[in-house]
């Protein structure tokens, strides 16, 4: 757990509140694109077990975790775009889920941008 307070405590917060969004949104677009239930299961887990990894140590607001959690974020980001521009019909699904990704991108990096460390003080002897 990294020390902290303020704003990076409150970013910790809405990563997390990003994460849950964004599952919300894997869960309704499994739902919507698919409507007979194997298919819709198995959309379902791909889509949302990535998101499930990182998100003990997002809740314990460990840097490593914020820092790998920005890979898992890029495929959600680059289905969302091909689904936006290549299927008309899953337009609106497809932008929740670019937006969604590209909110916890966005709050994943500025965490861990306000939370690092501060650099140490060299004690170098002056001549």
């Amino acid at each position: 757990m990294t020390p902290g307070g303020g704003p990076a405590r409150t970013l910790a917060h809405v990563g997390v509140l990003a994460t849950l969004s964004m599952l919300a949104v894997c869960v309704c677009s499994a739902a919507v694109l698919t409507a007979r239930w194997p298919g819709s299961a198995a959309l379902a887990a791909v889509l949302i077990v990535p998101l499930l990894l990182p998100l003990r140590g997002l809740l314990r607001r460990d840097r490593r975790t914020h820092a790998w959690a920005t890979l898992c974020v890029a495929p959600y980001f680059i289905y969302g775009l091909t689904e936006a521009v290549a299927n008309p019909a899953v337009r609106p699904v497809a932008a929740a889920i670019l937006f969604a990704s590209l909110a916890l991108f966005v709050a994943l990096v500025t965490y861990l941008r306000l939370s690092r460390p501060l650099p140490a003080a060299q004690d170098a002897p002056i001549p």
